[in-house]
């Protein structure tokens, strides 16, 4: 499996946002979160390449079954809006994007089986608003 890439500061956050929840939740909640945490190239922010998908990265996805794309946001579990397509990172698509490159494909289990998404593009959030 290759490594994810994630910057210093997330890494950071993540590890103790996975300490709390299991301390709250049980490590059952963060296990996915926690997996991926392990197979991290932790980068500086600044040597993070562009097209890595990181915490408020605004991302667009294609289902590659239907061909039915849709932009999130990947953000902390208090900062998830689905009506805003804020997406928590502890949510399984958040959990298995995170770290990802543009043209990486990423599969989670659905309802109706196991649903494969592509990465479409990456833009990161910030106070000058998004790239995409």
């Amino acid at each position: 499996m290759n490594p994810i890439y994630v910057t210093e500061k997330d890494f950071q956050r993540l590890h103790s946002l996975v300490q709390a929840q299991r301390q709250v939740s049980g490590a059952h909640t963060v296990a996915a979160l926690s997996q991926e945490l392990k197979r991290a190239k932790v980068v500086a922010s600044e040597e993070i390449p562009e097209n890595v998908v990181t915490m408020n990265s605004l991302v667009k996805l294609k289902e590659l079954t239907s061909d039915a794309e849709m932009e999130l946001t990947v953000v902390y579990p208090k900062d998830a809006d689905l009506a805003k397509f804020k997406i928590s990172v502890l949510a399984p698509v958040g959990t298995s994007i995170l770290g990802c490159k543009v043209g990486d494909k990423v599969e989670r289990p659905g309802p109706k089986g196991t649903v494969v998404y592509e990465v479409m593009e990456d833009g990161f959030l910030d106070r000058h608003g998004p790239t995409l």
